[in-house]
């Protein structure tokens, strides 16, 4: 196996010696940023665009933020398939193109029934990016630097949200202000459709189509000298050479695997992190703010989860996966229970104004440290080459469908079971996790990707190997 460099610095460094690779992540990474611009957007666009649209009701305004969410779940059904069809790098293109046409579609919305159309849309290209990113990075990236780079993805994501709310802050005085929050969102999209025209296949797909010479060709421009590439490529020959069907998705032998990607998908949405996102607005009004205040305070989130996310890059690779999720997830479980005793306490909220927005940036802290990043990366890291497009698209598709209940849901909730009571459920959600993550998640730091295949999916072998033996063989 190719050695790891286990001194921790190294993100940094490489990112300094070897520009392309970083390139190629920035590039990729901007399907992230679609992500977190749709994600962040809908939040200061709702105040203004119920009037507009007629969105008289709870009920309407969750599906216009939630529909999305749906779009998004089709996009990752189908992106698994796509990526393994006709690549990584055009199934991004594809994206791209997609993405622009839902962003101007958002824009000149005139009903409700067209918002929730062109939002559906916009999610199929979301779905599809936000899939497809962590698993091109990673596979092209060396795996010394891989946890920092495919944190890019998150990285964008989080700048996505950071951007949208400075657009909302900034159009919030202009007249159809959340038509231009919506439209300049296809500037982005098209930077993706095209840069990703100019970027490389991955080399693990290309040796999958046959095309070994090709990915040795990839693999010398995107690293350095003193990396080994017939070892990097034989690695990668062995492990596709074993070829797997879904039904073997669900065999014994990778059972683990699954579970704790689907479980990793299932806890970053449960824990409430999208109706901070999608309702941080609304929740600040709820805690006392104008329609102004409320956007102002908004971009201090934004930027916390940016800060907080930097560090998560720098120091994934040194500290290691299960470190952060544990201590992040930890760190946003405190946060939930003391918005619970904000909301809880009318006297809390009249002498302790500020805890609100206090609780808020400690909660996008924890998440931007822990299960923000780590789910993205360890989705990209478990599976082995030959079903990792189904299982990634498969996680995916769980974590989109869990961001759509708990975001149809969250106004729904606070009328039912109080504000309070909302956040304490989710911090027990929260509690939930941190457990899974102590006592069934393995560390995957240092490892490659083939490594983490034989360290988690040993068994994968041996029970492919059983599944295929004929039925005299076992007799």
């Amino acid at each position: 196996m190719a050695s790891i460099d286990t001194s921790g610095g190294g993100f940094v460094r490489e990112a300094v010696r070897n520009r392309r690779i970083l390139g190629v992540a920035l590039i990729a990474a901007i399907g992230g940023f679609l992500f977190g611009y749709d994600t962040g957007v809908i939040g200061g666009a709702l105040l203004f665009m119920k009037k507009d649209l007629g969105l008289k009701t709870s009920g309407q305004q969750e599906m216009t933020v939630a529909i999305l969410l749906l779009g998004a779940v089709a996009g990752a059904a189908i992106s698994g398939w796509l990526a393994d069809k006709i690549s990584r790098r055009r199934t991004k293109m594809i994206s791209g193109t997609v993405y622009v046409i839902g962003a101007f579609a958002c824009a000149f919305s005139q009903s409700y029934w067209q918002i929730l159309a062109s939002r559906f849309w916009l999610g199929l290209a979301v779905g599809t990016a936000s899939f497809v990113a962590p698993m091109y990075i990673a596979e092209l990236v060396p795996p010394r630097i891989r946890g920092g780079v495919v944190s890019f993805n998150q990285l964008m994501i989080t700048t996505g949200i950071l951007v949208a709310y400075i657009v909302d802050w900034g159009f919030a005085g202009f007249s159809n202000n959340w038509r231009w929050m919506f439209g300049v969102a296809a500037v982005p999209g098209a930077v993706l459709a095209i840069g990703m025209y100019f970027m490389p296949f991955s080399p693990r797909w290309l040796v999958d189509q046959g095309r070994e010479d090709d990915a040795r060709e990839v693999l010398e421009k995107y690293r350095l000298q003193e990396d080994d590439v017939e070892e990097e490529l034989a690695e990668i020959k062995d492990v596709a050479e074993k070829e797997f069907s879904l039904r073997e998705l669900l065999g014994k032998g990778v059972r683990r695997m699954l579970v704790v990607g689907v479980a990793l998908a299932i806890f970053q949405q449960i824990v409430g992190i999208n109706t901070v996102i999608y309702y941080a607005p609304t929740i600040l009004k709820f805690a006392g703010q104008q329609n102004t205040g409320a956007l102002t305070q908004s971009v201090f989130i934004g930027c916390t989860n940016v800060f907080f996310t930097i560090v998560a890059i720098l120091l994934l690779d040194k500290l290691g996966r299960r470190f952060f999720l544990i201590a992040g997830t930890s760190t946003l479980t405190v946060a939930l229970v003391g918005l619970g005793i904000f909301f809880a306490s009318p006297g809390v909220q009249h002498t302790v104004g500020w805890l609100a927005l206090a609780c808020l940036l400690t909660y996008i802290a924890g998440f931007a440290i822990g299960l923000g990043p780590v789910f993205w990366l360890m989705i990209s890291e478990i599976f082995p080459i030959q079903m990792r497009g189904p299982a990634m698209a498969v996680c995916t598709m769980f974590n989109w469908g869990l961001n759509f209940a708990i975001s149809y849901t969250f106004l729904t909730l606070t009328g039912v079971i109080t504000k309070q009571g909302t956040f304490w459920l989710y911090a027990a959600f929260a509690v939930c996790a941190v457990i899974f993550f102590v006592t069934l998640v393995p560390e995957t730091k240092d490892r490659s990707l083939e490594q983490i295949q034989s360290d988690l999916g040993a068994d994968a072998d041996a029970a492919l190997t059983r599944e295929r033996e004929p039925e005299t063989a076992r007799v």
